[in-house]
């Protein structure tokens, strides 16, 4: 694992798979600890056939400014679940993230920030289910919640 910013609050590098035939991609970039940690599973777990960071894009209509822009999902994975292979469009979010902002008690500057990103994240969202209902794959979010289920 080679870390990318060291002034960031967040943990980012490069991880470096041991699995190397299991990934698909040339890097794998985090971008939190959660990511690092669902990338780790993945590298050494048995189920896990394949798995990529970031190599699927999507296009989403972001309903703030009604433009198209790119939605590069955190990780595909393929993985064996008795004897029916899955393949998985997954994206690691904090619990926090994945419901709409409390306005109670916030700071303003804070309180716009995180409801232009609930806003974003839902047309990714969107745009990924409905990508992968086409394709035959399922979208998820991981939290920590199950990351540490999983640790």
């Amino acid at each position: 694992m080679l870390p990318i910013k060291k002034n960031s609050k967040y943990t980012q590098g490069v991880f470096i798979p041991k699995n190397i035939d299991k990934f698909i991609g040339s890097k794998a970039f985090y971008r939190s600890s959660l990511e690092l940690r669902f990338m780790k599973f993945c590298d050494v777990n048995e189920n896990v056939l394949k798995w990529g960071s970031e190599n699927v894009i999507i296009p989403y209509m972001n309903p703030l400014d009604n433009k198209m822009h790119r939605y590069f999902v955190d990780n595909f994975v393929m993985i064996k679940e008795g004897n029916t292979t899955k393949k998985y469009l997954v994206e690691i979010k904090p619990s926090s993230q994945i419901s709409p902002p409390k306005t109670k008690y916030r700071k303003k500057s804070n309180l716009i920030y995180e409801q232009t990103m609930w806003v974003t994240n839902q047309a990714k969202w969107h745009a990924a289910r409905e990508w992968c209902s086409k394709k035959g794959l399922t979208f998820i979010i991981i939290t920590e919640k199950q990351l540490t289920v999983n640790k």
